[in-house]
């Protein structure tokens, strides 16, 4: 990394080295894919020795790493993901980043790694942001996607939780996960959690045994599954990448959170939303004869994914055991378009 043009430290005492040439004058932020360009700088924090050590901001680059680093061999990664958004003042506004640090922390807990310090994570991601706040394009629905996301250090080919890590915040400029409605398909072969498991912790290994089943289902002209529960196939979980809700007959159900489910913090916005506007919400079992039965029937208005990344992406069509049951026209769902409105 090339030698800093000016060191600061701000009244959180973050060493602040600023890049010494920006990319945005050379990025065309009309022209962005998901999850593809970076913003300018980046957050960094290391454990070690027992403690975590001075938060920096450095210019965004390349990590270097032991080819025996405990992360690459044993899985020991977690990860969050927030958005910035422009307000109508102007300005720039954060979306709940309390609820992603404790959920970070109650993954680290689940990974055998140390919590991080609640005020150095929001301090670190306030500045980063007010930092590279140019990289939001200005046009509605853009957004400065934030990635934190912790991994194991340690050189060491060994089962056990390694005694250093590295804690990183970037940001990148984006715009809609989906383009489109999603196709979906129910998975009843393949399984993503079990109780007693990961399923509601943001780490790697979750999303890594998904993608062979994904795949399987991009291959058959699906963009994503509804996951099962483990043990009987029964019973609708969540998405590859969202939440899951389903509006039968004015209600809005979405399958209750049992540990082997995300703890979706889009999922709770929406909740609460549709609570205050007097929406009947039902958080349940949801079993995949319910859902198939209210397609079949035309009692299943409409049903949508959410997350920080998805936002709210309606399904248009949800397909199992052969049979695709097409759900009404987006235009129509007044109860998902006023949640996406109000996100």
């Amino acid at each position: 990394m090339n030698a800093p043009a000016m060191i600061t430290t701000t009244g959180q005492k973050i060493a602040t080295q600023r890049t010494t040439k920006s990319r945005l004058p050379e990025t065309d932020l009309d022209q962005i894919k998901f999850g593809r360009v970076f913003s300018d700088h980046m957050f960094v924090m290391d454990y070690a020795d027992g403690e975590w050590q001075q938060p920096r901001i450095v210019p965004f680059a390349n990590l270097e790493m032991s080819p025996a680093a405990l992360v690459l061999h044993y899985s020991q990664t977690i990860f969050e993901g927030l958005k910035a958004y422009r307000n109508v003042n102007g300005g720039v506004s954060l979306i709940r980043p309390q609820a992603n640090i404790a959920r970070m922390n109650h993954s680290t807990r689940r990974m055998c790694m140390p919590t991080i310090p609640e005020d150095a994570f929001l301090d670190g991601l306030i500045e980063l942001v007010k930092l590279d706040q140019e990289w939001i394009p200005k046009d509605e629905g853009a957004s400065l996607h934030i990635r934190p996301f912790m991994f194991a250090t340690d050189e060491y080919i060994g089962v056990r939780p390694s005694d250093g890590y590295r804690f990183i915040i970037f940001t990148c400029p984006v715009r809609n996960y989906y383009s489109e409605p999603v196709r979906v398909k129910i998975e009843t072969t393949y399984s993503r959690a079990f109780p007693g498991g990961t399923g509601e912790t943001k780490c790697g290994g979750n999303y890594g045994g998904g993608l062979y089943p994904a795949k399987l289902g991009q291959d058959q002209g699906f963009h994503q599954l509804l996951w099962t529960d483990g043990l009987s196939h029964k019973y609708i979980e969540e998405s590859g990448t969202m939440n899951v809700f389903f509006n039968i007959d004015g209600t809005l159900i979405t399958p209750a959170l049992d540990g082997t489910i995300l703890r979706g913090i889009t999922r709770d916005s929406i909740i609460r939303i549709a609570q205050d506007e007097g929406i009947r919400v039902e958080e349940r079992q949801v079993s995949v004869e319910e859902i198939e039965s209210a397609a079949r029937n035309g009692r299943l208005r409409s049903a949508f994914g959410a997350g920080t990344a998805a936002t709210i992406a309606h399904i248009q069509s949800i397909a199992f055991d052969g049979a695709v049951y097409d759900l009404p026209d987006v235009s129509t769902r007044e109860l998902a378009n006023r949640g996406k409105e109000a996100r």
